[in-house]
């Protein structure tokens, strides 16, 4: 039951996550006339809320997850921690090439850059990741750091993993929010009307709200948490289950 109840919010949350990016490129194809890779024109900046929902939500988020797939917790622990660390370096990746679009944007129309609650949130976010997952690469996955410093460094690389997946869905939001201010500001459909592109928008902006909270809920549920090593506790059955 219990392996059964963790593959069913498991593929559950694949499609949320799967159903953000999708919906988040819908809303820039149709609304805002695609993309290109130009450095200079607005289809540019569109990249940005694709990359952002991709890497700082979707994929970090499979990259914190890999350690409650089952088949992590027999073996070898060293692939696992390999496969944890590219992801969140792709989750890093794509979410810095958000910042490089918008920043070029901002630099072409000569706007003023990092003056908002979302960029602020935003940067806050990618300067604690880059941390993260430097300090995770060396403690976590270089072999001369000793074991009471892993486990002491442990509960804090967790809480902050935690920490910054709240953060990047809040920059999200703001981000949607924000974008949707900047777009609707006319009379004949303003934001305050609810235009189909708002009511689109806003959707999406929920359902990365409600993909993060599966993850959270992934996370927490101590039954899915890794087990130490030789050990098996009786909150932690999915192993038995699959036998």
């Amino acid at each position: 039951m219990a392996v059964g109840w963790f593959y069913l919010s498991f593929y559950a949350l694949s499609l949320l996550g799967l159903m953000c990016v999708i919906l988040t490129i819908y809303w820039m194809q149709l609304w805002h006339g695609g993309f290109a890779w130009d450095g200079t024109s607005r289809l540019m900046f569109n990249y940005h809320p694709v990359f952002m929902v991709a890497g700082s939500v979707v994929v970090y988020s499979a990259a914190s997850l890999v350690y409650r797939l089952p088949q992590s917790w027999v073996g070898p622990k060293l692939p696992w921690k390999i496969g944890h660390a590219v992801l969140h370096l792709l989750a890093f990746i794509l979410t810095v090439l958000g910042l490089v679009v918008v920043f070029q944007f901002h630099n072409h129309e000569n706007t003023v850059s990092l003056y908002s609650l979302h960029s602020w949130l935003g940067i806050v976010t990618v300067f604690l990741f880059a941390c993260q997952w430097f300090l995770g690469f060396v403690v976590f996955l270089l072999p001369w750091v000793s074991v009471w410093l892993r486990s002491l460094l442990k509960p804090i690389h967790v809480f902050f993993g935690a920490v910054i997946l709240f953060l990047s869905i809040a920059s999200v939001i703001s981000g949607i929010n924000e974008k949707l201010f900047f777009s609707l500001n006319n009379t004949t459909q303003p934001y305050s009307s609810l235009p189909s592109e708002a009511v689109f928008a806003n959707s999406t902006g929920m359902l990365v709200v409600v993909f993060g909270l599966l993850v959270l809920y992934i996370l927490l549920v101590s039954s899915w948490k890794r087990p130490e090593p030789g050990i098996l506790s009786e909150g932690q059955p999915l192993l038995r289950d699959g036998e």
